[in-house]
């Protein structure tokens, strides 16, 4: 993908927006209490990256951080790279705490809608603060009385519903450990993930609806409980059918139901985990990446009071299913005291108005969503400026891949004029964003507006020096609350290096992505370096494809690759090496894409399959995804790896090709 930098703006804050925004007040108070006098937002970020310990110190004295206990030191870093730095030794704290701290009677805590109940003309529904409370003590009390506390795992295979932030809550009051599938995860695919943490408790669902479809879940389920040893109870949720039920389980009403005295909140260390997210699988089984408590607690408050302005009372929503991390992040919203809004169902059913539908009916302040969602609104002629009044809408947030340049010019001209469009990047490793929004500075077309406030972001060549106005790898030079305290069952932390710290050294972190760092000091993201894939947003393993694609019996070797398009679109070819007389006709085309989406989901379907000769493979054995995805981008096969390296090097040539066919 390539991007034309802009020399004209799209929107600008006016004097009102930047004095009433929560950044602009943390400048004063920065003024006032610290005695720091900040010019504008690069001088703010340039202090907050180089005294790294003020700036955290700050952000956690300025959104009151409770803690049940005093910090002794804000960092303690570890001499031999990034991996076991610690902050604020000592605290112990709890996430689900905090997300009641703005409870009050004027505004619903969670405005919940969905593809059935628009079918069905039925009113969201709204859940209040009192009920949010009561709902989330009976649950916590529920999972207290069978001995689930600290460092206990629970997991969740629960739609985008109100009960997932329930479970979630609860969970975390008691001091346990979080993990979340989406339902439209294949059964092996959620094993992959489960067994890895070995949970003690699952909360499950009868089924999902998708594109109008009834999708029932109750027969993997009973798969699911027999390949996790450790489950000892399952929580049912009947929400195809309330008359649904499954063996071995509690119904989540008879939960519902615990006596408690109130709703408890279980303190744990500031570095105690709070939820293991999962990296896509692109290199076998899925990371999985563990995340702290109070890391992510202080980096959301940062990022979605300062950097999206996310205010009390304002009304938040992000389309995600519970698999992907923007779902953990726009729970966050309730930190800052906003009402959630979930939608569980498609953001094409019954049609690409829905969400704008939602927008309207909900009066929605801050809008999220996947740039594939905005393109695909794009290209379907979707003009909501003149069929809604989104009058409400404060800004637009778009991430999971580069939103280019006529995707921000879209918005502008079809969704709304004079909204704050937040171009977001950040990812499952840190469960927030690296560069993102800033209330103060216009927007221009491409770019993504800044760096965020304490990350210490660089563009490197291949030397590992860092470059301005050019493409470079993106790297972290300074640790960050929420990068992950480990990898679960990764003992001497070999997978996290690996991850992150494997090019330029232990105390570098390369996150996979091509960046440009502007003349405006904003970010143009150009795509992945790796051969990670990225469909509408989530990210995608290239091993889960493998795994299920090549059981069937005619299959004897395959190749995935993502490709992002000039044009803001992206293709995901799959390559097969057929075995034995073998033919790839139409129902073996529709074979593969079947299985995939059974397997793992709807997402891991190809755009389309092509035979090939042969998958090519280094010395070591490893499938050579980067070059041929090189190669696809135009590139002459002998200029994107050295033949001497791989252990059938005539195999590139056979996808020279299928340049002009993806």
């Amino acid at each position: 993908m390539t991007q034309k930098q802009a020399s004209s703006y799209l929107w600008k804050p006016d004097r009102r927006f930047i004095e009433s925004s929560t950044l602009k007040r943390y400048m004063d108070w920065l003024f006032v209490k610290k005695g720091l006098y900040i010019r504008d937002y690069d001088d703010l970020w340039d202090w907050s990256v180089t005294d790294l310990e003020d700036f955290w110190e700050s952000i956690y004295q300025f959104f009151d951080i409770q803690s049940h206990s005093a910090y002794r030191d804000v960092l303690d870093r570890n001499p031999d790279g990034m991996i076991g730095t610690e902050w604020f030794t000592g605290a112990t704290v709890n996430y689900a705490e905090h997300a009641f701290r703005f409870k009050n009677k004027q505004h619903p805590a969670i405005l919940f809608h969905s593809e059935r109940s628009v079918a069905s003309d039925l009113r969201p529904t709204a859940i209040s603060w009192t009920q949010l409370e009561e709902e989330v003590a009976a649950v916590a009390a529920y999972l207290r009385s069978v001995n689930v506390g600290p460092g206990d795992r629970v997991v969740s295979v629960l739609p985008n519903i109100p009960e997932a932030v329930v479970a979630f809550l609860a969970t975390n009051a008691v001091g346990a450990i979080w993990s979340s599938c989406s339902p439209d995860f294949g059964t092996s695919s959620i094993l992959d993930r489960f067994q890895q943490i070995e949970p003690k408790v699952l909360f499950a669902v009868d089924g999902y609806t998708y594109n109008g479809k009834p999708i029932e879940k109750i027969s993997a389920f009973r798969e699911l409980r027999q390949h996790l040893p450790t489950l000892e109870k399952v929580v049912w949720l009947p929400y195809l059918n309330p008359d649904s039920r499954l063996e071995w389980s509690i119904n989540w009403d008879e939960v519902l139901n615990t006596p408690h005295t109130g709703l408890e909140f279980t303190p744990v260390p500031f570095s105690h985990p709070l939820w293991v997210l999962y990296s896509s699988g692109t290199t076998g089984k899925p990371k999985a990446i563990t995340h702290s408590v109070g890391g992510c607690l202080i980096e959301h408050l940062k990022t979605l009071a300062l950097h999206q302005d996310v205010k009390p009372g304002e009304r938040y929503f992000w389309y995600s299913t519970t698999g992907w991390m923007m779902w953990n992040f726009s729970v966050a919203s309730l930190l800052v005291g906003a009402t959630l809004v979930l939608y569980d169902g498609s953001a094409a059913y019954p049609d690409m108005n829905v969400l704008w539908d939602l927008a309207d009916q909900l009066k929605i302040n801050h809008f999220g969503g996947g740039a594939a969602y905005y393109l695909a609104a794009m290209r379907a002629g979707l003009e909501p400026a003149k069929t809604h009044s989104l009058n409400a809408l404060r800004s637009i947030g778009s991430t999971g891949s580069p939103l280019p340049n006529e995707g921000f010019e879209w918005i502008y001209q079809s969704v709304k004029k004079d909204v704050w469009l937040i171009s977001f990047s950040g990812g499952t490793d840190i469960c927030s964003g690296f560069v993102g929004g800033c209330p103060l500075l216009p927007v221009y077309p491409g770019e993504i507006q800044r760096r965020l406030l304490g990350c210490k972001l660089e563009a490197f060549d291949e030397t590992g020096n860092p470059v301005r106005e050019s493409l470079g790898e993106m790297v972290i030079l300074a640790p960050m609350p929420s990068m992950p305290v480990f990898f679960w069952n990764d003992t001497d932390n070999r997978r996290y290096t690996d991850s992150y710290f494997g090019n330029f050294g232990p105390h570098v972190w390369r996150h996979g992505d091509f960046i440009k760092i502007t003349g405006h000091n904003g970010v143009i993201i150009y795509g992945r370096s790796d051969a990670t894939l990225n469909r509408d947003g989530v990210r995608i393993g290239t091993a889960e494809i493998y795994s299920a694609v090549e059981q069937l019996p005619e299959i004897a070797d395959s190749l995935v690759i993502g490709i992002e398009k000039e044009n803001g679109g992206y293709a995901m070819p799959l390559f097969v090496v057929l075995k034995a007389n073998q033919d790839l006709d139409s129902t073996l085309v529709d074979q593969i894409k079947k299985t995939l989406r059974i397997q793992c989901s709807p997402r891991h379907v190809p755009d389309a399959v092509f035979a090939v000769r042969e998958i090519p493979y280094t010395i070591s054995g490893k499938k050579m995804e980067m070059p041929v995805k090189k190669i696809l981008s135009g590139l002459d096969p002998s200029l994107v790896a050295a033949k001497d390296t791989m252990r059938n090097p005539d195999a590139l040539d056979y996808f020279v090709p299928f340049q002009d066919k993806v």
